[in-house]
């Protein structure tokens, strides 16, 4: 019932989005923007409790930030803006030939399309997401503080290595010089784009340093100190709750790099896309609310632990997307695969500690 509650503005945009979508393509527009609402739903529940976890750590005020100014962003910044961008600075247009060539609908399998100017751009966009959310999965995996570990072997293994300095980021490089050569073709634009995403990543989580906000829980403030008394999370405010704030708009934009250029194997129209992939952005923003509001995250113990493998998995699939583009039911299903057995490995875990702590009574 509270997921109702909280879904009940993501329920009017669907239904505002998908009259538009009928005025404008008519049954045609209709059934492809709800087909793309799906694919960024499915696309998007790890990138919803990645945010829920930065989320939580926001005071309220920045919390309607990012309902409002970050949907925003995300809707017309990623969705619409985004593949005009890339497509007039990588064919030479100016922003208004690049939106008249949109417009067009062409197909994009046919050179000299809006379509197929956006598939040219893949390898630069792959690797600068890629890198961006591997990064994001190798902090994670290297915290040598997590208290639960999902798949132990692994993690375990990956938590002795973090004593070596700047484990992450030489990790990543590797991965990124092994993708280079791998597509040799594409290898200059994707060490370029590569790098700048992790310079972006490192560069952002320095700023949350900086600011004393950090992604972390170390903030030994007496406001800091006084919310763990009472159990709760320490709410990053000003400087620091706007880092968190760039990162989650960074964050998404990460995930939605493979699902906008993606839509456009179901659609050249980039209003129809604009509009599908918008809508399910509301969804992602509404589930993670939810999980913030409930708790979710320390109730499902290993609920973090498949998102970032999950993004992992995404990342790999950006990275190896200039050579083999993965169906966008395949990517969706994968992230929902991670989330929903890190669910029930984690009702598993509570199951089996709350008999403990019925034996621990008796």
């Amino acid at each position: 019932m509270q997921l109702l509650k909280t879904l009940r503005w993501s329920f009017v945009i669907t239904i505002i989005g998908l009259i538009a979508a009928y005025l404008y393509g008519g049954a045609t527009g209709l059934a492809v923007t709800a087909i793309l609402i799906v694919l960024e739903v499915s696309l998007s529940f790890d990138n919803a409790v990645v945010n829920a976890k930065v989320l939580v750590r926001m005071s309220e005020f920045w919390v309607k930030m990012f309902l409002t100014v970050g949907i925003i962003i995300a809707v017309f910044g990623m969705r619409l803006i985004f593949p005009l961008v890339i497509v007039f600075v990588t064919a030479g247009l100016s922003p208004v030939e690049a939106w008249q060539l949109a417009l067009e609908k062409g197909d994009p399998h046919v050179e000299g399309t809006y379509g197929w100017y956006l598939e040219e751009a893949r390898p630069l966009i792959a690797a600068f997401g890629g890198m961006f959310l591997l990064m994001i999965f190798l902090d994670f995996v290297f915290d040598d503080e997590k208290e639960h570990h999902w798949i132990a072997p692994v993690e375990k293994a990956f938590k002795k290595a973090a004593a070596f300095p700047a484990i992450s980021p030489a990790i990543g490089l590797i991965v990124l010089f092994i993708f280079g050569t791998i597509f040799e073709e594409y290898r200059a634009d994707m060490l370029y784009a590569g790098v700048m995403g992790i310079v972006l990543y490192l560069v952002v989580g320095g700023l949350g340093d900086f600011f004393d906000g950090g992604f972390d829980d170390d903030d030994d403030s007496e406001e800091a100190q006084a919310a763990r008394a009472k159990g709760e999370v320490a709410k990053a405010t000003g400087k620091a709750a706007f880092s968190l704030f760039l990162y989650l708009e960074l964050l998404d934009a990460s995930f939605s790099f493979d699902g906008v250029i993606g839509a456009f194997a179901i659609t050249s129209d980039p209003i129809i896309i604009a509009i599908g992939l918008g809508v399910g952005a509301f969804y992602v923003r509404s589930i993670t609310i939810h999980l913030v509001h409930q708790g979710t995250l320390s109730e499902y113990v290993y609920l973090e632990h498949g998102a970032h493998w999950a993004i992992a998995a995404l990342a790999f699939l950006l990275l190896i997307s200039p050579g083999y583009h993965a169906p966008e039911v395949v990517i969706g299903l994968i992230g929902v695969g991670f989330i929903a057995a890190a669910v029930w490995s984690s009702r598993r875990y509570n199951a089996a500690h709350a008999d403990e702590d019925h034996s621990l009574h008796v």
